[in-house]
């Protein structure tokens, strides 16, 4: 039983650590070198919200689940609402 706690602690670890790694990144993607453009842009290097850096926004906004829920006051990932605990 040890092993699937370490296993849930993980992955609320990980959860959390999602949508900041994917705001930095989107922070960082107009620094890069955008002249040659990547398999996921869109061809129009420099656009200000466009190519890597809408993607990772998104990605940002989609992960941000997590930690809506801890700052609603809900615990960690894997516990059941504030309502239900007692």
């Amino acid at each position: 039983m040890p092993r699937i706690r370490h296993a849930a602690v993980a992955a609320d670890i990980l959860s959390l650590a999602a949508a900041p790694t994917f705001a930095l990144m989107a922070a960082l993607s107009p620094v890069v070198d955008t002249t040659q453009p990547g398999p996921c842009t869109s061809g129009a290097a420099g656009a200000p919200l466009g190519g890597m850096v809408l993607m990772y926004g998104l990605m940002c906004v989609f992960h941000a689940a997590p930690w809506l829920r801890v700052l609603r006051g809900g615990g960690p990932v894997g516990s059941p609402p504030a309502t239900q605990r007692r």
